[in-house]
């Protein structure tokens, strides 16, 4: 592992926030360290992975780090973080396993580790005193079946995820799971059992037969989920029946401007604040002469967008390439008194990470910085 640039002072040190962030065609793993005084972002680390780790994830104790690896045959990375007192944190990489096709995303219970990928998807048990992943599969998913929907070739097509699940997320008590199918045009849910398999309980077919869900993300309060929209650049609320493990379509909104059409975009992400009073959701361009957007929706105390216009769009600095991927940073990193809430988006296209600054009305960048080497940033995780 390489080792982290030094440390800055002990004050100086305790006001930054750190991010982790992968890239999808280099094998580093970058610490980052954000300033909001000073208003810097800068790579504090730069740690040496085991692949290119296009998507990442951390368990709840924020101490062990699980990523996507873009290899041959492809697989899933387990890495130990050290999170000294004062100081940069570093990770170490613990072990690997293989999955059945290129990953698109990682999501972890206590015990148990989920991925999805273009026609496949496995279930891994976590070593319970290491955190890292028992090599035997426990689960392995199809997302097939007979009506596969033929790969047809095209650009960036990621190994299959262009046409097939791209995305997994538990509800917030873990009893449920989220897959997103962007080829089968659908969201499926299942039920997780109690040893951490899963249960199929709805194949819940988009709104429209061009949207593509990519992503879907829960509201804290597990009632509603919100699936973004690939191809159409929208993002729908679905009211989750917890019973019987099935979803209602509630309501579409979309994220780029109205006189815009979705065909110059594809749709990336969709998440939270943690405040739990906005709606983050991102677009890239499809081609790089096509700038991407960010759009912030208000939320009602249910976790109803209490409006269907956005409160802000805010057009990207790049087309933001692969990536333009949103990540709210948590409560604790945030200016209560001002309502300031701050996001990290990443852009593959020139390698950037940005932090933007929300406050209720506007966006603003505060603060970038570009990795080095060529690396293409896609996903951040707040530590």
């Amino acid at each position: 592992m390489a080792a982290a640039a030094p440390a800055s002072s002990s004050s100086s040190s305790l006001s930054k926030r750190y991010l982790l962030v992968g890239t999808f065609n280099t094998k580093l793993i970058a610490t980052l360290a954000f300033d909001p005084q000073a208003k810097t972002l800068e790579v504090a680390a730069r740690n040496d992975g085991q692949a290119p780790h296009s998507w990442l994830a951390l368990n709840t104790a924020k101490d062990r780090l699980y990523a996507t690896s873009w290899t041959e045959p492809p697989g899933l990375a387990c890495y130990a973080i050290a999170r000294p007192a004062e100081g940069v944190p570093t990770v170490k990489h613990l072990n690997s396993v293989q999955t059945a096709a290129r990953s698109g995303y990682v999501c972890v219970s206590p015990t148990t580790a989920y991925s999805a990928g273009g026609p496949t998807g496995e279930v891994f048990r976590l070593n319970a005193e290491t955190g890292a992943f028992e090599e035997r599969v426990l689960q392995k998913l199809d997302f097939v079946g007979e009506d596969r929907q033929k790969d047809d070739g095209s650009t960036m097509d990621f190994g299959g995820l262009r046409h097939g699940s791209h995305s997994f997320d538990l509800s917030p008590d873990g009893n449920l799971a989220y897959v997103a199918d962007i080829g089968r045009n659908a969201v499926f849910v299942f039920r997780v059992n109690d040893d951490g398999t899963l249960t199929l309980t709805d194949k819940n077919i988009a709104p429209r037969p061009t949207d593509g869900p990519r992503h879907v993300t829960p509201h804290p309060n597990g009632r509603y989920v919100y699936s973004l929209q690939e191809h159409s650049s929208m993002v729908d609320t679905f009211e989750v029946d917890r019973e019987r493990g099935t979803l209602k379509h509630v309501l579409g909104v979309k994220i780029i401007p109205q006189d815009h059409s979705p065909t110059l975009y594809w749709a990336d992400e969709v998440r939270v604040s943690p405040s739990q009073q906005y709606l983050y959701c991102s677009t890239r361009g499809l081609e790089p002469s096509t700038k991407g957007w960010v759009a912030v929706y208000p939320l009602s105390l249910s976790g109803m967008p209490s409006s269907d216009t956005p409160l802000c769009l805010w057009e990207t600095p790049t087309s933001g390439g692969w990536a333009n991927a949103v990540e709210p940073a948590p409560s604790a990193y945030n200016d209560g008194a001002s309502g300031l809430e701050y996001v990290a988006l990443t852009d593959s296209e020139e390698g950037l990470v940005m932090i933007l600054s929300f406050d209720g009305k506007e966006i603003k960048e505060v603060a970038r910085t570009k990795l080095e080497g060529g690396a293409g940033a896609a996903t951040a995780v707040w530590l």
